[in-house]
């Protein structure tokens, strides 16, 4: 399938507006790190403590960061966690910039939002525990205590089911919060047993979901070989690219990759998203789409060489990209649809992940042929070789030599 046939658009005649673009993006990129201090970490690199807060209903984001930092916390951060699939989610992720491993760690930190959220958005009743805050076995101790259904002994394995029924109704059914015990019902407690429950527990309006920590010292070797990682693969592609074509074919293709990577780490500065181990992978995708691209170009280059051997390199640079535009458009653009679906509708999770793929794909196709494919044309210019093009050696092997 072709979208566009006969084109002859002068490529190369613009590619000082290409570099204008770039320099600009590229500016306004290193711009917004610097004046951020740097890049903005995730938890997996920069270490902490995250937890997941869920409400009974929209969460007061500024009431929260400001109860946060009455409390001592002031420098977490608070990620609202909006996904279109589910639209009632209500829920966000605070981070905590905390020290340490293990349980303690965990439990410091859930403890320190916990005593945050009380203090910001209430204490509850005095004498009193939180229903959405309390495990199963806190539950069973509270209801064998006051005993509602008069089982004597035997009272200890009973309530202890109950109580693990109670809070699959509220982690599930409810998603972890009952705003008031009467929905209990549900499950078929007795009045007697919510009567207990009551005199025993309070509801509030949030819950904690989910606790996750990774220590400072992981979170700055992820970031070490993350770093390497790309590298390598950078390196994998410059030697592969220089062995199927030619050097300068290589360093033009790995500093179009380079110039792709950095545009899309200037936009996450700008737009304020975290680098995660999801934003690595989508990167090193970009990294292998971006190449892809780059390779049918110059694949399109050297077969042209040996056909147009009397015509200026320029132009046929120019005419190898306009033969692949319809290729370039279909295969991009449907891709490019593809991640948008997943970036406007895969919800916060997914959010950072499918922007560095929408910013991906577009930069990394749009350098293809603005900035690798006028690499290899200036160098050749700069080398005098800006003429006719002779071809030798075998069409799996050629070499392009100038005359």
């Amino acid at each position: 399938m072709e979208f566009f046939k006969q084109v002859d658009l002068d490529w190369m005649g613009k590619a000082k507006y290409f570099f204008g673009l770039s320099f600009l993006l590229l500016a306004a990129g290193v711009a917004s790190i610097v004046a951020h201090g740097g890049l903005f970490y995730g938890i997996d690199f920069k270490g902490g403590t995250v937890v997941d807060v869920r409400f009974s209903g929209p969460p007061p984001i500024d009431t929260l960061r400001n109860g946060l930092a009455q409390q001592g916390i002031g420098n977490s951060t608070i990620v609202p966690v909006s996904d279109i699939a589910t639209a009632n989610a209500n829920e966000v992720l605070i981070n905590l910039e905390e020290k340490g491993q293990g349980a303690e760690a965990l439990d410091a930190g859930k403890t320190a939002i916990l005593n945050a959220l009380h203090a910001t958005l209430g204490a509850g009743e005095a004498g009193k525990q939180d229903f959405n805050a309390a495990g199963a076995d806190v539950i069973a101790e509270a209801l064998t205590r006051k005993d509602p259904l008069s089982l004597g002994t035997s009272a200890g394995d009973r309530y202890a089911q109950l109580a693990r029924q109670l809070t699959a109704f509220r982690d599930h059914d409810r998603r972890g919060i009952v705003t008031d015990l009467g929905e209990l019902s549900a499950t078929g407690a007795s009045a007697g047993v919510i009567a207990a429950l009551r005199a025993s527990f309070y509801t509030s309006s949030f819950a904690i979901v989910n606790v996750e920590i990774v220590g400072p010292k992981v979170g700055s070797e992820l970031r070490r070989q993350a770093v390497v990682v790309t590298l390598y693969a950078l390196a994998g592609m410059l030697v592969y690219i220089a062995f199927r074509f030619e050097w300068v074919y290589g360093a033009a293709a790995v500093l179009a990759v380079f110039h792709d990577v950095l545009i899309t780490l200037g936009l996450f500065s700008i737009f304020h998203f975290e680098i995660s181990l999801t934003v690595i992978a989508a990167l090193l995708t970009l990294v292998g789409y971006s190449m892809n691209d780059t390779i049918v170009i110059f694949d399109r280059i050297r077969e042209n060489a040996r056909l147009m051997r009397r015509e200026p390199f320029k132009d046929i640079v120019n005419r190898s990209i306009n033969q692949t535009l319809s290729r370039t458009i279909l295969t991009s653009g449907l891709t490019f649809l593809t991640v948008l679906v997943l970036f406007l509708m895969g919800g916060q999770v997914l959010r950072a992940f499918s922007f560095a793929l929408v910013v991906g794909i577009l930069v990394g196709t749009y350098s293809s042929f603005g900035i690798a494919a006028p690499l290899v044309v200036a160098w050749n210019q700069w080398r005098g070789q800006g003429g006719a093009v002779v071809v030798s050696g075998t069409a799996s092997g050629n070499r392009l030599r100038k005359t």
